[in-house]
């Protein structure tokens, strides 16, 4: 198993690395751009950087599923339907950054030249990623709940249960984004926290799906950490939640995942309490300052948060990144913490 995740992830990260440049300039040629929103001149990038990551992430699945299936001779059902769920979320996204507009347009950040499908869309776009799952029944029925305790949902967990948790972590982690190398750094640290923990205590499928998807995200922030070449795009955090859902749904480590994914259901109650508020949802970027710091456009509010962050001190883009990616370290810590392992 060893060798086989070993070598799955150096064709993920060779594959992801080596594509980035060719998408970049794809991308750019074809007119997928964006503005990056938290520089004072908003320099246009090419966007939907998800597909590279992507690109990675099924490379190395493949390989494992091939060494797995004509050298082993093991059964892979399970990661040939996620390979089929991370593809249907990765082209839901992909759709999503092809929206564009030729001229600016004004949004909650400012002005862009992309506008996404509306908000109340995407949860429905997202949802045939689950088919797969579904199909083959993944995961385990019974779970456990404070002073439930074990509460088998039979054929619902398949039914309703699956289709719940794709879409809402694909939309979860679109909620928080907008800085160069925030989605890929807070990424890689989840998927490795979750592929750690996955290995040691779970299921060892799901710390291979762990695994590639962060080793393709390391390679990705070799061209989106700051200055950014390439904009991640709704193509990798639609990608990322499908993956997230799929590698807990498998392991039967649900509880694990809500533990570690606390910032983004932190930030998914902020946004809706923004809704609420100014009738729109808040935007997670700032004001950028003269001197490159980056202050909250909402006074004293909070709605995301990088608006806590913000309010912390003068930042500047780059560490507010690293922050939010401290933060996240700390999610990805408690359930070993809760193990005694620290």
């Amino acid at each position: 198993m060893v060798i086989s995740l070993l070598l799955s992830m150096a064709v993920a990260f060779i594959s992801t690395f080596f594509i980035m440049p060719q998408l970049i300039r794809f991308l750019y040629a074809s007119g997928v751009v964006g503005l990056d929103l938290n520089k004072p001149r908003k320099p246009m990038l090419p966007s939907s950087g998800g597909i590279g990551v992507a690109a990675g992430v099924l490379a190395g699945l493949l390989v494992y599923i091939g060494i797995q299936t004509f050298v082993y001779r093991q059964t892979t059902l399970n990661l040939v339907a996620v390979t089929a769920s991370i593809l249907i979320a990765m082209f839901v996204g992909f759709f999503d950054d092809l929206n564009v507009k030729s001229r600016k347009v004004k949004t909650n950040e400012g002005y862009d030249i992309r506008v996404g499908f509306p908000r109340w869309v995407k949860p429905l776009l997202t949802l045939p990623a689950a088919v797969p799952l579904m199909a083959i029944s993944a995961g385990v029925t019974t779970m456990s709940f404070p002073f439930l305790g074990d509460v088998n949902f039979g054929i619902f967990y398949p039914l309703l249960i699956v289709p719940i948790g794709i879409v809402g972590a694909s939309n979860m982690i679109n909620m928080l984004g907008g800085y160069n190398g925030l989605e890929a750094g807070m990424g890689l640290i989840y998927m490795l926290s979750l592929g750690l923990y996955a290995l040691a205590f779970v299921n060892v499928l799901s710390s291979v799906l762990f695994f590639i998807g962060a080793i393709s995200l390391l390679a990705f922030l070799r061209y989106n950490w700051y200055p950014a070449k390439i904009l991640p795009g709704d193509s990798l955090t639609y990608l990322l939640g499908s993956l997230i859902a799929a590698g807990v749904i498998i392991g039967n480590m649900e509880k694990i995942g809500l533990i570690v994914m606390t910032p983004f259901i932190v930030q998914g109650i902020l946004k809706f309490y923004s809704k609420n508020r100014l009738g729109q949802y808040a935007s997670d970027l700032g004001i950028v300052e003269k001197d490159g710091t980056i202050k909250s456009r909402y006074g004293k509010s909070i709605f995301s948060l990088t608006h806590i962050v913000m309010k912390l001190g003068k930042f500047r883009e780059w560490q507010i990144v690293i922050i939010m990616i401290l933060v996240q370290i700390i999610f990805g810590a408690l359930p070993f913490l809760s193990r005694g392992i620290f």
